[in-house]
């Protein structure tokens, strides 16, 4: 949660709520002007409603002797019975009809806005760095996505707007009721003061309530997403009893607060049934007493006591809507809270593009951190500060955890530097364009993802205007046409979400094939080959050999081959560049620290690749330049 949403509840969180939504409804108030006047329309049908209903009291009393009834009202007869029910079908029809007409006019406002409102959303999501999403659980955010936005129609459709025609209603039957008789109308009044009384406390309580059963789902969420995503792991290692466990706290959670949020509801519609079944037993007692004074008619009676019943409904909604829309606020705020988060990579005023990129990389005296540093977020690099020509392929080597993806993250501006600057052919990043930015890297990393989709659109996603030959001719330079071609419906075969039906290695040689369809100057290898087996790290190795080839690029890597195949070599410990040199120049130095770690992972690798099943294939020359390095046969 944003540090300027901390705190927020009662009142605040409708404020908030409405904040959010308000630029959207000026967008549809041309539709919201219709509604409402047609909701004008429809009140006023409702306040004429029971008028046949008096009339033919009052006739029918007049013809029964009573002196006390309206002169403009005539004795009974068939044709005023008649013209009575005709009446009272033409009002109600009409009334209907307005009726449905705001409803889908306020419908469509909100489906409107709730749609608008998730891609506005979802499109700040996706621009919030590396710093927001490396400490935030998606299960949560998807939560906010999808579900909180739906609520907020409750805020414009199911609650708002038909609160705002109850309270027009409401004001005026109390008017009607004044004209007909000041006294009994005074009844209403203080039962409308007795339910604003009680609904004012009843409300900040069950928006509390609400926003913890939002919190509650939303770790719910968290919890299936955590377990379902990594569903092999969970299996493998038996953590189905924990995973449940958990699933079931949070469930016991969300519906504990959940209860506690339709309670306290319910107490305040069924305190409102309360306040209003005293105020009619009022109003029968007063107003038979003002007949029999002969103050009021028994028409008037009838028409004041309808009048009522139709004023309580609207205080009975009122009390319904108030915890509808307690639960949206809730909702909305968690939508505020996540739309408050700062978008620290942004594109500048006036950003330039910059065509005919080389490819040269600085970075010049920079901190990066995640997390504000004053307010406890760790710094992970420190002055580094070097200059990678154009063309040079750089390896980046160290101890886990000291910094080196930040240092890829910085250069496809997935996250800006706490001081210093990055640049691009000597341009600082943040005076670019993100489009010149990002289509100047092609970033590749360990877990590299594949969308739910066939294989054809996976690879074209590099370049979307690609052609299904220039598909094909990547795939082939990626080392992945022939398993492609193997499976059933070849380029047209989907794969599962993240990539799930194919393997590791074939994953990588896929997002491979992507990155050379998108022909940056750039490329960035993020731990590209750990985890694969030796002859999938074969296969992706002679795959990035094609890659880098005639680009600038950067290779985080674990992978000794990797490193002494680069023109030169970073080490990186501690958040800072502590060896910097060609790969020849760090092995031959006197602390030993480079030789030391080369000859760590080549032990590793000749263990690997003792369980190799059969020779492999010939590499190509950067994959042969590779094992040429590390005494390793093709």
């Amino acid at each position: 949660m944003s540090r300027r949403s901390r705190g927020r509840t009662g009142p605040k969180a409708l404020g908030r709520t409405v904040a959010l939504i308000r630029p959207h409804l000026r967008e549809h108030r041309l539709l919201i002007a219709a509604g409402v006047l047609v909701l004008l329309l429809e009140v006023a049908f409702r306040v004429l409603e029971p008028w046949p209903l008096k009339i033919v009291v009052d006739a029918i009393s007049r013809s029964l002797g009573a002196q006390n009834v309206d002169g403009w009202i005539p004795g009974a007869s068939w044709q005023l019975l008649l013209a009575a029910g005709l009446a009272t079908v033409s009002i109600v029809g009409f009334r209907a009809l307005f009726n449905y007409l705001a409803t889908v006019a306020f419908a469509l406002v909100g489906s409107r806005v709730s749609t608008v409102l998730r891609a506005r959303v979802f499109d700040h999501v996706q621009s919030l760095s590396d710093r927001y999403h490396s400490v935030s659980r998606v299960g949560d955010t998807v939560q906010r996505l999808v579900s909180d936005i739906g609520k907020l129609q409750e805020v414009a459709v199911s609650a708002g707007l038909p609160l705002l025609a109850n309270v027009i209603t409401l004001v005026a039957m109390c008017g009607v009721m004044l004209v007909l008789d000041p006294m009994l109308a005074g009844v209403v009044v203080v039962a409308i003061l007795a339910f604003l009384l009680v609904g004012r406390g009843s409300s900040a309580r069950i928006t509390e309530a609400s926003r913890r059963t939002r919190q509650g789902e939303g770790a719910l969420a968290n919890t299936a997403h955590e377990a379902l995503g990594a569903v092999r792991t969970v299996q493998a290692y038996g953590l189905e009893g924990r995973m449940a466990e958990t699933f079931r706290r949070s469930n016991e959670q969300a519906l504990t607060e959940g209860v506690r949020s339709r309670r306290l509801a319910a107490g305040l519609e069924r305190s409102t049934d309360v306040i209003v079944g005293a105020a009619t037993a009022l109003v029968v007692v007063g107003g038979g007493m003002r007949v029999l004074q002969g103050a009021m008619t028994l028409g008037d009676l009838v028409l004041f006591t309808t009048y009522l019943k139709t004023c309580m409904k609207p205080l009975r909604d009122m009390a319904k809507y108030t915890g509808r829309i307690a639960r949206a606020a809730a909702s909305g705020e968690r939508v505020a809270d996540l739309m408050d988060e700062t978008v620290d990579v942004r594109e500048s005023p006036g950003a330039r593009e910059l065509p005919g990129v080389r490819g040269e990389l600085a970075l010049h005296h920079v901190d990066a951190a995640y997390g504000d540093p004053a307010d406890g977020g760790s710094t992970v690099l420190r002055d580094v500060d070097l200059v990678i020509p154009a063309g040079q392929h750089v390896a980046v080597v160290g101890p886990s955890g000291s910094g080196k993806s930040t240092l890829a993250s910085l250069l496809v501006r997935m996250m800006d530097p706490v001081s210093g600057a990055v640049t691009l052919d000597g341009h600082d990043l943040r005076l670019l364009t993100l489009g010149t930015v990002r289509g100047s890297v092609a970033l590749l990393l360990q877990d590299s993802v594949l969308f739910h989709g066939t294989v054809r659109e996976n690879i074209r996603l590099g370049r979307p205007d690609a052609t299904d030959a220039e598909v094909e001719s990547a795939a082939q330079a990626a080392q992945a046409h022939d398993f492609i071609t193997a499976f059933p419906q070849g380029y047209d075969t989907p794969v599962g979400e993240r990539g799930s039906t194919v393997s590791g290695g074939q994953r990588q040689r896929l997002a491979i094939a992507r990155a050379l369809l998108r022909n940056a100057p750039v490329v960035v290898l993020d731990e590209a080959t750990t985890g694969l087996d030796p002859q999938a790290t074969w296969d992706v190795t002679a795959a990035i050999g094609r890659l880098v080839r005639g680009r600038t690029s950067l290779a985080v890597t674990h992978d000794a081959a990797l490193a002494l195949a680069a023109d030169r070599v970073l080490w990186v410990q501690d958040g800072r560049v502590l060896l910097d040199g060609a790969p020849e120049e760090l092995l031959a130095r006197p602390d030993g620290v480079f030789a030391a770690w080369v000859a760590q992972q080549e032990a590793q690798r000749e263990s690997q690749q003792q369980s190799r099943p059969e020779p492999q294939p010939e590499p190509d020359p950067v994959s042969r330049s590779v094992s040429q390095q590390q005494g390793v046969r093709p």
